[in-house]
């Protein structure tokens, strides 16, 4: 696997973020900055090394950089900052070591609930490990120069920021009494933007509860599973919570095809009682889940594109599967279901990542419209924009082509008769990708 496809893109036209990943462009020059901070740990001209290499990590928006990293340098040591949500790691380099940090919280508020916590996860971390000092309790990393090279720091890197990311969001969701510091980098969330999520969070509740009732009455848990599912990865994609609703959200996630023990009944039941607690919540306590902020690391690694051209299969057969048993209102919400689960359970390049976007984008029209986002789907007339979503799709690959040689989308073999025959076609269309690089 090659650590550079770590580094994930998103492309949207209203600044608006969508999913976990990175929601920027990587450094258009990352890879000769890569191949510099390489020859540099060889030469062992160690700042120059890290310099590069932190380049190298610099996310865009537009052409601009994101400021996701900052560096400052004087002749015997490199000063850094890396942003990751909640967390804001500093550092120090010189030509022998490497010590980064981030702070959590006063060592004074810290409860034995909280102490305990800490204590376990020293347990599960490998590169990065807590302590405390007389004020604050503090993830730390160190690291000696005279083995590293850019795919041998990648990842403690990477450990630090994202361990002390989530940590800190868990912390301000199960310990809320305990204040968080070290987070003034991050930002609200525009009250616009909050109010159209808020009415879809609400609205996609209760289209699923009619979609529910129109289920044959006997042996129709598959489905509901699918529509119980499919609005956990829509709201994680497409509202992109955090704090206690994401843990929340995601431990449902998990516990659905964690769990053997229990039927699949029961499992439905559980996800239908959790989404009936998000239909109630309020306006105020909506909006205390949410925060924009800047990324460096992706906290999903890249899975092999073998794996989701298998998972789409899967996918495509359960939807002929219904369609011959003429279970026809089950069949839109599948082909939603592909691309967030896909886009919630796989690392995906950045090229597939976007082609993945740009299919959300159309499924889902309204939603991003009134976000203030383009749109080439009009729901009401149910009308493609053929011309400018051919156009897109184009645009994708070309950007690519640098880096994959016999990249091209069948853009001539797209379906555009209806949202179903379309979204059946993109995904024959996504299993056809060669990713053979240049």
């Amino acid at each position: 696997m090659n650590w550079l496809d770590f580094f994930q893109t998103t492309e949207s036209t209203c600044d608006i973020n969508f999913g976990r990943g990175i929601n920027a462009s990587i450094n258009p020059d990352e890879e000769e900055l890569f191949y510099k901070s390489y020859e540099s740990f060889e030469k062992k001209d160690i700042l120059d090394a890290y310099e590069y290499f932190f380049e190298s990590l610099i996310t865009f928006t537009n052409e601009d950089s994101n400021q996701n990293i900052i560096l400052k340098r004087t002749p015997k040591e490199l000063k850094f900052e890396i942003y990751q949500g909640c967390s804001k790691i500093t550092g120090l380099i010189t030509q022998e070591t490497l010590y980064a940090e981030t702070i959590i919280t006063k060592t004074r508020l810290a409860t034995v609930a909280l102490k305990r916590y800490i204590l376990e996860r020293n347990y599960q971390l490998t590169y990065a490990n807590y302590f405390s000092d007389s004020e604050y309790i503090k993830l730390k990393l160190y690291q000696d120069n005279i083995t590293l090279t850019p795919q041998k720091i990648f990842f403690p890197l990477r450990e630090l920021a994202l361990n002390s990311d989530f940590d800190k969001e868990h912390i301000r969701s199960e310990f809320s009494d305990i204040k968080l510091h070290d987070t003034t980098h991050i930002l609200s969330l525009e009250i616009k933007e909050l109010e159209v999520k808020f009415k879809y969070l609400k609205l996609w509740i209760e289209e699923l509860e009619a979609k529910v009732l129109t289920l044959p009455s006997n042996d129709n848990s598959g489905m509901q599973s699918f529509l119980y599912l499919n609005i956990l990865f829509k709201i994680d994609y497409l509202i992109s919570p955090k704090f206690k609703m994401y843990q929340e959200l995601s431990k449902k996630i998990a516990e659905y095809f964690g769990s053997e023990n229990s039927t699949i009944e029961a499992k439905n039941e559980e996800l239908k009682k959790y989404l009936l607690t998000l239909k109630e919540l309020k306006f105020e306590e909506f909006s205390n889940n949410f925060y924009n902020a800047k990324y460096t690391f992706d906290p999903i690694e890249t899975s092999s594109y073998d794996d989701i051209v298998i998972f789409i299969t899967e996918s495509q057969n359960k939807i002929k599967w219904y369609k011959s048993s003429r279970y026809l209102q089950i069949i839109p919400t599948i082909y939603n279901y592909i691309a967030f689960n896909s886009l919630y359970n796989y690392g995906m390049k950045p090229v597939l990542k976007e082609l993945f976007h740009t299919l959300v984008k159309i499924q889902n029209s309204s939603y991003f419209k009134e976000l203030g986002c383009s749109t080439q789907y009009d729901e009401e007339s149910q009308t493609f924009s053929k011309r400018q979503i051919v156009s897109k799709l184009k645009t994708i690959i070309e950007n690519s082509a640098d880096k994959y040689k016999n990249l091209v989308v069948f853009t001539d073999d797209l379906d555009f008769s209806s949202m179903n025959d379309f979204s059946s076609s993109y995904y024959t269309m996504l299993k056809n990708l060669d990713f053979e690089e240049v």
